[in-house]
């Protein structure tokens, strides 16, 4: 292993979905390294401000399937980080076409571009934990079975497959980074830590959530993106796929408790059956050992810490979220099966 993202300098990398959650983060880490970043983002749910005013920036607003569009970015692109996708797991229950037509049929528009601009160095495409499934043995190294319980999941796969065919195919330059569950300010969608969040800041003694029990590895965002940009340089990482998590779980129930601590409130918790999953995944647990051997990379912010921030995030911006799919049902975006 060997990674200096000082290699990033002047160099230019094109984000897509760069206006988001994980990708504004991933932008400011990267003009910190004095990269030229072009962010590529139809701002369905990410938003301008998270990013504007970040310096080496230009926002380029767009669709990911827009062949003439990326046809355009390309040509002057040193590296490609594809983060645009749709994300929330309970739209793509009443939305499945939309999900495969962004998260595989756009990925396949943007692989095949790239595989004609021969100087791009490296294709990173952003996968998903929730491929697994529940964990089957813990932690979940990169070989465990990949059994997806939504159809947010089952997108996320094909999509990866997709690129590593691509990169067999094509010489796509491609690594796969599957991140498990990222928390953390700039939040783009009503997950379950902004919904406790915003259930206790909002003076509730009784919250109401779904699944108590559902266990999640949770990652802070720096820490996420951080692993994105050392797979950019890290030598020997082409054609890897790759876990990024912190093998730190807690039980939703868990991290009431935890989250509660923080804000020195007492609350109680109301189960509402109608906001449990279909299919929910019962335990997600990472093992990052190859993170650790390829990228040299480890979690270095504290889940306590990480949620600290998250919550002053909170307190001074609130939550309001992006309506993605026209004729949406906002009540059940902002408070069913998000837990």
């Amino acid at each position: 292993m060997s990674s200096s993202l000082a290699e990033l300098n002047g160099k230019h990398v094109l984000v897509t979905g760069g206006c988001g959650f994980i990708g504004s983060e991933v932008t400011k880490q990267l003009s910190h390294e004095g990269a030229k970043i072009t962010v590529l983002d139809n701002l369905s749910s990410g938003k301008n401000e998270y990013v504007e005013n970040v310096p080496n920036v230009t926002i380029q607003k767009g669709e990911l399937g827009d062949s003439s569009l990326i046809r355009s970015l390309i040509p002057e692109i040193d590296y490609v980080i594809n983060l645009a996708a749709l994300p929330f797991i309970p739209d793509s229950y009443h939305y499945p076409k939309e999900f495969f037509e962004v998260n595989v049929n756009s990925t396949i528009n943007l692989a095949l571009e790239v595989s004609k601009q021969k100087k791009i160095k490296r294709f990173i495409h952003i996968s998903s934990s929730e491929i697994y499934g529940s964990a089957r043995y813990a932690p979940m190294d990169e070989n465990h079975p990949t059994i997806p319980q939504s159809t947010y999941a089952v997108s996320k796969l094909a999509g990866e497959r997709v690129i590593f065919t691509m990169h067999k195919e094509h010489n796509i330059p491609a690594v796969i980074i599957r991140p498990f569950n990222s928390f953390g300010p700039n939040i783009t969608q009503p997950y379950i830590i902004p919904e406790i969040i915003s259930q206790i800041l909002s003076e509730k003694n009784v919250i109401t959530l779904g699944n108590l029990q559902s266990k999640r590895d949770l990652t802070f965002v720096s820490d996420t993106a951080r692993a994105i940009l050392l797979s950019l340089t890290s030598e020997g990482v082409i054609g890897e796929t790759i876990n990024v998590g912190s093998q730190r779980t807690l039980s939703i129930r868990e991290l009431v408790k935890v989250i509660s601590s923080l804000l020195s409130k007492d609350v109680e918790v109301e189960v509402d059956p109608s906001r449990f999953r279909p299919f929910d995944v019962d335990n997600l647990v990472c093992n990052y050992d190859r993170a650790n051997r390829l990228l040299g990379w480890k979690p270095e912010v504290s889940i306590s810490e990480g949620l600290k921030q998250t919550i002053e995030w909170v307190k001074h911006n609130g939550i309001s979220f992006n309506a993605p799919f026209k004729g949406w049902t906002s009540s059940y975006r902002n408070g069913k099966n998000n837990s």
